[in-house]
């Protein structure tokens, strides 16, 4: 057996290669109390490395021995250790991790345009991490850009993602409140005959909004934020004529705004606010006819300094595996046909 160094802990044991040209690389973890959360319960997430990477994933006591192509088992071990060294910094891991952190190691194997340094978000409740390499480059476009476009399907964390950086940006001082918001497409006339103020009406439609904002802060905080102001949630009607300054602004849905709409709010921007424009431009609702202001917005603003846009794909999507697999038999079987045209 071959001895394998690493900087600090000993926590790789060996490599060795059989005839067939594969290596058995030997892990050995130096805190037991660890294993039980990085294994998984009954090893799925030793199972789920060995499915996504071809390999064999096999525990003995502190030791992990994975056989494969060396290639293989070398992203298996930075996984394992990636996921290790969070554990022992507190954190918590589940099948959304070991998914996440394959991502990443993979896309790292194979491209060189995935962002190098910590592009965490620390916010009251949790830490944020990356899980997939399109993740990795929004988080450090939100932490560079003063407007970010977050393009792509559901599930890939464009709306989570951004209430973190904003929360995160709140608990750090560096703006002063978040602003919220989405078009109430469905909110005219078709709601205009239900019970309650405007508030009630458009609320379903913010959901997702106040879902996420709970996810990143205390409740009593998130409570006391809606009602002194430092939080806003609000429909994409009420921006106009206003200036939003030292504030974290985001419009989600975008895909359903109108042009002038777009502009609208695209020009909210104040002194030292920050704004993330996320949207997915195949899941339109506007009438037939009307162009999406987010499609014109991207096209407009290509190039213009100071804008990141990042273009999530199904491979990003970061929820249940089933959920990606939806996403793609619908875009084969809607393949030729307008957003538009789809019910």
């Amino acid at each position: 057996m071959c001895p394998v160094t690493q900087a600090g802990d000993d926590i790789i044991d060996g490599v060795r290669q059989n005839a067939a040209g594969q290596d058995t690389l030997i892990l050995a973890f130096d805190d037991n109390r660890l294993l039980s959360e990085l294994f998984g319960e009954h090893d799925e997430h030793l199972a789920l490395i060995e499915e996504r990477l071809g390999i064999e994933v096999t525990p003995r006591g502190n030791r992990v021995a994975l056989q494969g192509p060396a290639a293989a088992t070398e992203t298996g071990r930075e996984v394992l250790l990636a996921l290790f060294e969070k554990l022992r910094r507190g954190a918590r891991i589940d099948v959304g991790e070991v998914e996440g952190e394959i991502r990443l190691r993979r896309a790292r194997a194979h491209t060189h345009d995935v962002p190098a340094g910590d592009v965490a978000i620390r916010t009251k409740r949790k830490v944020i991490h990356p899980r997939s390499p399109m993740q990795r480059s929004y988080m450090a476009a939100m932490k560079t850009h003063e407007l970010v476009f977050g393009e792509g399907p559901a599930g890939t964390g464009k709306t989570y993602l951004a209430v973190a950086a904003a929360a995160a940006s709140l608990a750090a001082g560096e703006v002063d409140r978040i602003i919220l918001s989405r078009p109430a497409v469905e909110a005219g006339e078709r709601l205009g005959f239900l019970p309650g103020d405007m508030k009630e009406k458009v609320d379903p439609y913010l959901r997702p909004l106040y879902d996420a904002l709970y996810d990143m802060l205390p409740a009593n905080l998130v409570a006391r934020g809606l009602t002194d102001g430092t939080i806003e949630i609000a429909p994409l009607a009420f921006m106009r004529g206003r200036t939003l300054q030292r504030a974290f602004i985001i419009l989600d849905e975008a895909q359903n705004t109108t042009p002038q709409q777009m502009k609208m709010f695209l020009t909210r921007l104040g002194e030292r606010s920050r704004m993330v424009v996320t949207g997915d431009p195949t899941q339109v609702d506007l009438p037939r006819g009307v162009r999406s202001g987010l499609v014109d917005a991207l096209s407009l603003l290509d190039g213009v300094e100071g804008i990141a846009h990042v273009r999530f794909t199904q491979a990003d999507i970061v929820r249940h595996p089933l959920v990606t697999r939806i996403v793609e038999a619908y875009d084969r079987g809607h393949s030729g046909t307008r957003p538009e045209d789809m019910d």
